[in-house]
């Protein structure tokens, strides 16, 4: 039997998602719990593979297993082992072939920046303080520029293995709640630091520190081209989008939604 979960996280105190060696991560405190209340290790799959720093909204994973449970017990007994900071939210059971990695159509983040002269007192741990004024305007028109299929080479962090720099960036969004300036970005994939050195390039160049749009940064292919790395505790994993018959529902978190109320 297959199950996927979706899982959320405050990712401030993880070395990321991924389990690794001498460092506490997501990864291994989902398997740790799930061997407390199996009694088996299980490795699990999961969609997206987060940075340290980075939270989540609707990470989704998925394991095989023999033991037959309700979800609100699955659910319970998950979340009475993991710490405050992780907490699973639903189960579903999938069809045998599903892979909560390679099923995923898509994956979606979004970035949050507090725009403001005033220290964002409440809000430090999931925003990127920004006190300039920013042209909102002028960063809506640029990162339009990411739109379509590119190669992504700019905006790739020097340690990046992956083997192809170009993906398509189907959606984009930049909306404002107060002083919150939420940018959200949609693509097939993601490279390393990708959203976040997007989002530091349209920072500096509203603050006017790149003369360079967007598409000519894209174009040159070179990361020296594109603006700072934006901070990881700005950025929310929103979750993957999966083919319409799978039963875990796309995007299910709305962020624009979570700071507007």
């Amino acid at each position: 039997m297959k199950l996927a979960f979706t899982l959320e996280y405050d990712g401030t105190s993880f070395s990321g998602f991924q389990r690794q060696h001498n460092a506490e991560t997501i990864q291994e405190h989902i398997e740790t719990a799930l061997e407390e209340i199996t009694g088996t290790k299980i490795t699990i799959n999961y969609s997206g593979r987060t940075d340290a720093g980075v939270h989540a909204l609707s990470q989704v994973f998925d394991f095989d297993t023999s033991i037959v449970r309700s979800a609100e017990n699955w659910i319970k007994g998950i979340n009475s082992n993991l710490p405050k900071t992780i907490s699973v939210k639903d189960v579903f059971e999938m069809p045998q072939n599903f892979d909560s990695r390679f099923s995923a159509i898509e994956r979606r983040y979004s970035y949050v920046i507090y725009n403001s002269k005033n220290k964002p007192l409440f809000f430090d741990g999931v925003s990127h303080w920004v006190t300039n004024e920013l042209d909102t305007d002028k960063m809506e028109l640029q990162l339009g520029m990411f739109l379509g299929e590119h190669n992504f080479t700019s905006f790739r962090s020097s340690g990046c293995n992956s083997k192809n720099p170009i993906k398509n960036v189907s959606y984009v969004e930049l909306k404002t709640v107060e002083n919150f300036i939420i940018i959200t970005v949609s693509a097939n994939a993601f490279l390393q630091n990708m959203v976040r050195i997007m989002i530091g390039t349209l920072l500096d160049i509203a603050k006017n520190e790149i003369d360079l749009t967007i598409r000519e940064i894209l174009e040159k292919q070179d990361r020296q081209y594109a603006g700072k790395t934006a901070p990881a505790k700005g950025l929310f994993f929103l979750g993957p989008k999966y083919k319409e018959e799978n039963t875990i529902n796309s995007y299910l978190p709305n962020l624009f939604d979570r700071f507007k109320h």
